[in-house]
């Protein structure tokens, strides 16, 4: 099973649980961004969304259950701090279908907000 990951604010997975997923980000963008593995993920986390607010949340999706094109492509411009210039990443071009969710994990911040860790999730 191949599992990407996704970065999600708890607040935006849950705002509406009957359709398929997308972020703000989507329309413009034209994908759903996601990382290749928890390190990249972590270091995703840390460099851009360091001041978010209350939970952040990490979706661990199989690639094989989407029903829509996955491209593993370099980042643009670059790739966060830490993460290989070569590295490929996941994109998502569509809205990733919810039974695609294998599970979800929280993002644990050290006290400068730093991603540091990925938790089970309830």
């Amino acid at each position: 099973m191949a599992m990407i990951f996704h970065l999600v604010e708890l607040d935006d997975w849950l705002a509406f649980p009957d359709r398929p997923y997308a972020p703000a980000s989507f329309p413009e963008e034209g994908f759903v961004h996601c990382s290749p593995d928890e390190p990249v993920t972590l270091a995703v986390a840390s460099a851009y969304y360091h001041d978010t607010p209350g939970p952040l949340m990490v979706l661990l999706i199989d690639e094989h259950e989407l029903d829509v094109t996955v491209r593993w492509e370099v980042a643009s411009p670059g790739p966060p701090p830490g993460v290989a210039p070569d590295t490929l990443f996941p994109h998502v071009y569509g809205r990733i279908n919810r039974d695609a969710v294998e599970r979800m994990m929280e993002v644990q911040r050290d006290t400068d907000g730093n991603a540091v860790a990925l938790a089970v999730w309830p």
